[in-house]
């Protein structure tokens, strides 16, 4: 009893590592699927009783962000922001830790649940499918969340992604889901019905390809008027951006980009460049007759802003900007900061949010923008969709984090245009600057880690895909489906029948 009580636990610690590894930048879903088996297990008598069920879906949640956001460990050292060097490295730890027990909290207490709600039911599958899935979308909006199920099908799977654009990112981690259910109900059935569920496990997974490549097949429709921007990516290292050499060496590369653009054929429409590149009220090298979309910081009153700034053509000063929503805990925000001074851990100070919407108004289309760790928020570039845009632009600074966290990015990227029907163009510090089209895929990419510019297309598109138009309606009927399904199945009784080898007794499927 004790070894297999110890075998649980590694199993469940296994798996976890597994469905870590198995997201981007890998991205492999076929490897997500057996940790998702066992995750399933957890859930069922065979994973103990209710703490015990707790604990160990609490396990494989710690172990999957440990190894998916191991990336927070380059954040040491931390003396560029202040922080001494004894006490570098342990505050990364504890960031990188609190994270994962963040995880470990949320995945044990669906764990939890869905062993209270017979994992067996279909009902229950689909209801705790649709409520992951439906937490996901809720966490993107808030500090932390950065990448979930939703996002493991990219890169390696772009058939199955496209099932992005039917429902988002919240739609597709439950599918992940269920396909994981039927495959553990498949190998726990016993063998006159193991035929069946592994059967209807492999008809899903042939129907949503087959579905997710006709809504790309969509998006490969032709588009509008194209615009072709100069990408800068000034690869300055974060700890020596605000050095008055690097910032000299920065303008002077702006200036010749802009001169670049202004002379190019055929025509450019202006340049792009990463979040944060110009300081506070720096102007523009030169008034060339080019658009520059670039990052940077303003005042709002008293409040300091990360922000996209629009410079229009032969001006030095920004006509417009948009502000960024979803700024870094204690890196660049601290909550209640008003009630004390205090700058935070941030060589810019503390910044401050601005508004929720994600809409760039301009003459030429309008663009719906995230800034930095914005881009795994697809509902607000969803609705700023809705609202008009006619591409999508991810502005970003990803030094001194490693390659890891720009494949996670990229993937992020691609499941963004997927999920509105836009092209997106990524304007990194030191990558991935990149082009993505409607389909989600790479079409160019700038070297990583080193400066670079690169000439891109991007097309202008209006057609809007079902989640750009429904958001989370398809996920929500789904769990009222659900929730309403197992009400009627027990306003109706039923007789239980015994487990076939699902590890519980439940009554007759319906």
């Amino acid at each position: 009893m004790g070894n297999d009580r110890r075998a649980g636990w590694v199993i469940a610690g296994a798996a976890g590592l597994l469905a870590g590894v198995a997201l981007p930048p890998l991205g492999w879903p076929w490897l997500i699927w057996p940790a998702l088996v066992v995750l399933w297990s957890l859930t069922g008598s065979r994973g103990g009783i209710a703490p015990a069920r707790f604990w160990r879906g609490g396990l494989w949640g710690l172990a999957a962000v440990l190894v998916s956001h191991r990336w927070l460990l380059w954040l040491h050292p931390l003396d560029w922001i202040g922080v001494p060097g004894p006490l570098s490295l342990p505050i990364c730890l504890a960031l990188w830790l609190a994270i994962g027990l963040a995880a470990a909290l949320l995945v044990g207490a669906w764990t939890a649940l869905v062993g209270r709600l017979d994992p067996g039911r279909p009902s229950t599958a689909l209801l705790a499918a649709a409520l992951w899935g439906l937490a996901e979308v809720l966490l993107a909006r808030g500090p932390l969340f950065w990448l979930g199920l939703g996002s493991a099908a990219l890169p390696g799977d772009r058939a199955l992604a496209g099932l992005a654009a039917l429902g988002g990112a919240g739609f597709l981690a439950a599918i992940q889901l269920l396909i994981g259910w039927g495959l553990w109900r498949a190998l726990l059935a016993l063998p006159a019905r193991r035929n069946r569920w592994l059967l209807s496990s492999l008809v899903l997974v042939a129907s949503c390809h087959l579905a997710g490549l006709a809504l790309l097949d969509q998006a490969a429709a032709p588009g509008g008027r194209a615009e072709r921007w100069l990408v800068l990516q000034p690869a300055i290292p974060t700890r020596q951006k605000f050095e008055a050499d690097q910032q000299r060496r920065l303008l002077q590369r702006l200036a010749l980009a802009q001169r670049r653009a202004a002379t190019a054929e055929p025509p450019v429409q202006g340049v792009l460049l990463p979040e944060g590149s110009l300081a506070l009220g720096q102007p523009l090298p030169e008034a060339a007759p080019v658009e520059v979309l670039s990052g940077g910081f303003r005042r709002e009153g008293v409040e300091l802003r990360s922000s996209l700034l629009r410079f229009e053509p032969g001006q030095r000063e920004p006509g417009r900007w948009i502000d960024k929503h979803r700024v870094v805990p204690l890196g660049e925000w601290v909550p209640l900061a008003h009630l004390w001074r205090w700058s935070g851990l941030s060589a810019v100070g503390g910044v401050e949010p601005g508004t929720a919407s994600r809409l760039l108004a301009r003459p030429g289309g309008d663009v719906g923008v995230a800034i930095c760790y914005e881009l795994s928020d697809g509902a607000a570039l969803a609705a700023a969709t809705r609202e008009g845009a006619r591409w999508l632009l991810a502005s970003a600074n990803l030094d001194p984090y490693p390659e890891q966290l720009q494949g996670q990015f990229a993937a992020l990227a691609q499941l963004r245009a997927i999920e509105t029907g836009r092209w997106l163009v990524s304007s990194a510090n030191t990558g991935p600057s990149l082009l993505v089209d409607a389909g989600g895929r790479v079409l160019e990419q700038l070297p990583a880690g080193r400066p670079a510019t690169g000439l891109l297309t991007v097309q202008q598109r209006a057609q809007l895909t079902p989640y750009d138009r429904w958001g989370e309606g398809p996920l929500i009927g789904i769990a009222l489906l659900a929730a309403a399904w197992r009400w009627i199945a027990a306003a109706g009784g039923g007789t239980p029948v015994a487990p076939d080898g699902a590890g519980t007794f439940s009554r007759e499927s319906r």
